[in-house]
């Protein structure tokens, strides 16, 4: 879906590239996150991509085009763009916001008031609630699900991502970060993610590249990442807790066992992933804890044991 090749920037009076002969290429449907210490290159890169930087050097090619070969105007309406100040016009309704982009490409009203009030719903929010509201009148949390309803009015295949959930309050972005995750998915969107957090990086991205300096130092999946690091560099920036971090990426209900759950023992939705289950045992004091799923049946059991075992197996994968 994207490929990047040689792509390079230098800002004027820069002592070295901001982005240094970067190759790379981003499946369709992926989630790629691009992560790296501060001036690494991460966001230089996206911004490239629908041209609010202009390259030096190298090529971009998405959904087969060539974007140095498209009017930048008409580039960016078919990609979608969320940023952590959400960018919301404070003297627009919500509806008039998410209708932006539709507007410039000359829908007709029927058909963008149908397109807002499906996004709307998409994101968790009332139409009939909050079609006519102001920016003023919303959460954080809420204006960025708007940001993200209004990068998708016009149901772009591409989006950019550039810390989206960076300014909201650790509670607030756990939630969006799931929530949107799941809609993503849904949607078949193939996502170019910007963040600093590492955590984040491997709960959002199939994918993930670690820049320095304007170089690509390892892209891999998450759990390649975790288990097999490059080099020095990505072993300390992914943390020396990495062994929690890869039970992040395992899900309860594929090491749950179908025995019963003794009395008072805590429970845990079957979505959780492991590292969220085994504090939630540790905080209980706990060596079992009841599965359930989505409507609060039970469904079977988990305990410290089986976590325990999917940890040796994730490090015996890494030999």
């Amino acid at each position: 879906m994207i490929s990047i090749t040689g792509l390079s920037k230098r800002f004027a009076d820069a002592a070295a590239p901001a982005v240094d002969a970067l190759s790379l290429e981003i499946g369709a449907s992926e989630i790629c996150v691009l992560i790296g210490p501060s001036g690494c290159g991460k966001t230089t890169t996206m911004r490239m991509i629908n041209r609010m930087i202009e390259p030096d050097a190298g090529a971009i090619v998405v959904g087969g085009r060539d974007v140095t070969r498209i009017d930048p105007i008409e580039l960016r309406r078919s990609i979608g763009y969320v940023i952590q100040q959400i960018g919301l016009f404070p003297h627009m309704t919500i509806a008039e916001n998410i209708a932006t982009v539709p507007r410039l490409l000359g829908w007709d009203r029927a058909r963008i008031a149908k397109r807002v009030d499906e996004l709307l719903a998409r994101v968790d929010m009332d139409p009939a609630r909050d079609r006519d509201r102001y920016p003023r009148e919303l959460s954080g949390g809420q204006k960025q699900r708007i940001g993200v309803a209004r990068a998708l009015a016009a149901d772009p295949p591409v989006m950019l991502m550039d810390e989206p959930f960076g300014a909201l309050d650790p509670i607030t972005r756990a939630s969006l970060q799931d929530e949107f995750l799941r809609i993503l998915r849904e949607l078949d969107k193939t996502i170019v993610f910007v963040t600093h957090d590492i955590d984040e990086a491997i709960r959002m991205g199939t994918r993930i590249a670690i820049m320095r300096a304007g170089r690509l130092v390892q892209y891999d999946t998450p759990q390649a990442i975790l288990g097999r690091p490059a080099d020095a560099f990505v072993e300390a920036f992914v943390g020396s807790d990495r062994a929690l971090k890869r039970l992040s990426l395992l899900v309860v209900s594929d090491h749950a066992t179908q025995s019963a759950a003794p009395a008072g023992a805590p429970r845990v939705p079957q979505t959780l992933n492991l590292r969220d289950a085994l504090s939630t045992l540790l905080s209980a004091d706990a060596e079992v804890a009841a599965v359930v799923d989505a409507d609060g049946e039970i469904r079977g059991t988990l305990t410290l044991d089986a976590i325990r075992a999917a940890f040796a197996l994730k490090a015996e994968e890494r030999r």
